[in-house]
């Protein structure tokens, strides 16, 4: 059936039922038994079925699409880049498009809302007549719950909104929490604001004291970690993680914040600052996405070979004179994993957040909301893997 578009009755007489139990198996709707629908479904996909997405809107009075939030600095990390993408592909499989809202504010500051005058796609801004997303044509739009005139409402645009790593000080979010439409964070909000309509999150503390419990099992004495500014669920969790796993150890740790979207420059500056202040650091690990480069660049200006070597072996707490440490091995590890972590000479050790499968889980579970397969304050929970590799 390659040489035609394959249509719904195709599938009704491939799968051995009903043209009306073909469609509510598709939407999730109506009452079709669990075996029934795999069926139905399987056989869409071997034959090549795909829903005419107009039809559908004009049968559900939807708009056919979903709005995509993602935080002020997404366009400079490849972690948001693939989520968005997973995400879109989950919601092109439900026959939505997806509309990427332009943010308000830029990387690092405040500001008012983006008005950008063309498309936009998951890799970012496009010109006019640029590319389209996966899914299908994107418009920007000002991200607040009464949008601006030439826009309309968020809610006459799209079925639902997928929220990602919503921050307190994002003027956006509470309007879209606001919208009228089903909303799904990736991770909490941890705003005053109304509650999303459900979330996925991930167990972020957990991840990080994973990498601490690493680096101390590898020798490491006297980690340091360079964690996230700002209000997400995120950053939050690892500054007040490292601190309580500092205090239930006994171990010291010293904590830097750095900038969310930190770049490997900046990172460098401030591992530098602070091996050179404190020597006796012997493990370095770096929050921001793509920014763990910046931390090796140190290591190899001040002479310290990355990779467990021979770490001292001295108590917890003690402290070797500066003069003595210069040729001391230093741990690195991140806490985002990425092309960065990967390709870095030594590979550095990360926590994988699996960001395309993340995506995916977002959409999934909006899509579950809207077509009624699951119920509204729905969290579910998104997991991660520890990749150990030279750097530790």
């Amino acid at each position: 059936m390659t040489s035609r578009t394959v249509t719904l009755l195709d599938v009704a007489r491939a799968a051995g039922v009903s043209k009306s139990t073909v469609s509510d198996a598709l939407q999730g709707s109506g009452r079709v038994a669990a075996a029934t629908r795999d069926r139905v479904r399987a056989v869409a996909e071997e034959l090549g079925y795909r829903p005419n997405s107009a039809a559908r809107r004009l049968r559900r009075s939807s708009t056919g699409a979903i709005g995509l939030h993602l935080p002020r600095t997404a366009t400079r990390l490849d972690y948001y880049m693939n989520l968005a993408f997973g995400a879109v592909e989950r919601a092109q499989e439900e026959g939505f498009d997806v509309m990427l809202l332009a943010p308000t504010g830029v990387a690092g500051g405040g500001g008012g809302s983006s008005d950008s005058a063309g498309p936009t796609s998951p890799a970012g801004p496009t010109s006019p007549a640029g590319p389209t997303s996966p899914a299908g044509p994107t418009s920007p739009t000002s991200p607040a719950g009464a949008a601006s005139p030439a826009n309309g409402p968020i809610a006459s645009r799209v079925d639902g909104l997928l929220v990602i790593d919503p921050e307190v000080d994002d003027s956006a979010v509470p309007g879209l929490l606001d919208a009228g439409v089903p909303v799904v964070t990736g991770e909490r909000y941890l705003g005053p604001t109304a509650a999303p309509t459900g979330a996925v999150i991930c167990d972020n503390a957990a991840s990080l004291t994973a990498l601490l419990d690493h680096v101390t099992e590898r020798g490491a004495r006297h980690p340091a970690v360079l964690a996230p500014a700002g209000t997400s669920a995120w950053a939050t969790a690892l500054r007040a993680t490292a601190d309580s796993w500092a205090r239930e150890r006994g171990v010291a740790v010293a904590l830097r914040t750095v900038p969310f979207a930190a770049t490997p420059g900046e990172a460098e500056e401030t591992t530098l600052a602070l091996l050179r202040t404190d020597p006796s650091v012997d493990a370095v690990i770096c929050a921001p996405d793509g920014a763990a480069p910046g931390v090796l660049r140190a290591a190899a200006t001040l002479g310290r070979p990355v990779g467990p070597g021979s770490l001292p072996t001295a108590a917890p707490h003690a402290r070797t004179a500066p003069a003595t440490y210069p040729r001391t091995p230093l741990l690195v590890a991140s806490c985002v994993d990425g092309t960065a972590t990967r390709s870095a000479e030594p590979p550095v050790t990360a926590v994988d957040l699996r960001p395309a499968a993340y995506g995916r889980a977002c959409a999934e579970l909006l899509c579950d909301i809207l077509a009624g397969r699951t119920t509204p304050d729905t969290v579910r929970r998104h997991a991660w893997a520890l990749e150990t590799r030279a750097s530790t």
